[in-house]
């Protein structure tokens, strides 16, 4: 079953089921997968697909904080919620260790010595981590490393 089909399942199961918020959670991911097949006029493979569901994670990840920062503890509790659904459509998410020794393997490979070699580190680690890590956290590893 492709993910395209396991989000039309999932939802159909969520409106049967009465689950609300899980349907309206599958039906927002399974929108922003249709919008970028009717734009470009493309049928999108699961790995593309990962793609704009991480996208979705880091947007709510990002709306989160300034929930947070906004003292609204219904959206924050929302927002996880809906993290929490989307999360099991990608990947096992990589912790930090792994991260960090994807980072230090790269870094080691590349010789890279200062923050100028950023760029060709995150050659090396982005393909590793694409859909298993948010981006901005692999870039905060590599620049900590780097400036060590």
């Amino acid at each position: 079953m492709t993910l395209k089909e396991r989000l039309q399942e999932d939802w159909k199961i969520a409106l049967k089921s009465k689950d609300k918020f899980k349907a309206e959670t599958v039906s927002m991911a399974r929108a922003a997968v249709l919008l970028v097949e009717k734009t470009n006029g493309i049928k999108l493979d699961d790995e593309q697909i990962i793609e704009i569901l991480a996208k979705e994670v880091k947007q709510r990840r990002e709306a989160m904080l300034e929930f947070e920062k906004g003292k609204r503890q219904d959206l924050v509790d929302q927002t996880k919620a809906e993290i929490e659904i989307l999360l099991n459509y990608l990947p096992q998410q990589l912790s930090e260790n792994e991260i960090s020794d994807i980072v230090r393997q790269a870094v080691d490979e590349v010789g890279a010595n200062s923050i100028k070699d950023m760029k060709k580190v995150m050659a090396i680690v982005s393909p590793k981590t694409k859909g298993r890590a948010d981006g901005k956290i692999v870039g905060q590893f590599i620049k900590d490393i780097l400036n060590k």
